[in-house]
């Protein structure tokens, strides 16, 4: 790692790292600041860790699936998933977070949920009278 002194907007001595192994996002080339590098692997870690969240999520959602199927329920709940939204845009906004973006997140996450209970409905009820129903008010 080589380490050489440039002088950023301000006048103020900035540090960059220059390797080899800058990573795929990074031409090796380009010379990088510590401080950015050090940013990037915080990001890269926290996206690390949202993959693994989602994950565990996904495998929640499809238990609940299951459970919707054995009982015959339907695979949308618009008034939990309202409940939800408004839960969530409170948790972005105490967090500092845009609430608009956080229902859009909502959103596309529960897209992928019902989608995915209507997938387990039709397996369960494969060749039932309501098999051809989605279920979705």
């Amino acid at each position: 790692m080589v380490r050489a002194g440039l002088e950023d907007r301000a006048g103020a001595e900035t540090s960059h790292v220059l390797t080899g192994a800058a990573g795929p996002a990074d031409p090796p080339e380009l010379a990088i600041p510590a401080e950015l590098a050090a940013a990037r692997a915080t990001i890269d870690n926290i996206d690390a860790a949202l993959i693994h969240i989602l994950a565990e999520r996904f495998r929640c959602t499809q238990r609940v699936g299951h459970i919707k199927a054995v009982h015959h329920l339907p695979p949308a709940d618009p008034e939990r998933e309202g409940r939800q939204i408004s839960r969530l845009r409170a948790l972005a906004e105490q967090s500092g977070l845009d609430p608009d973006f956080a229902e859009k997140f909502l959103s596309f996450m529960v897209t992928e949920v019902i989608r995915h209970h209507e997938d387990i409905r039709a397996e369960y009820h494969a060749g039932t009278p309501d098999a051809d129903e989605s279920g979705v008010s």
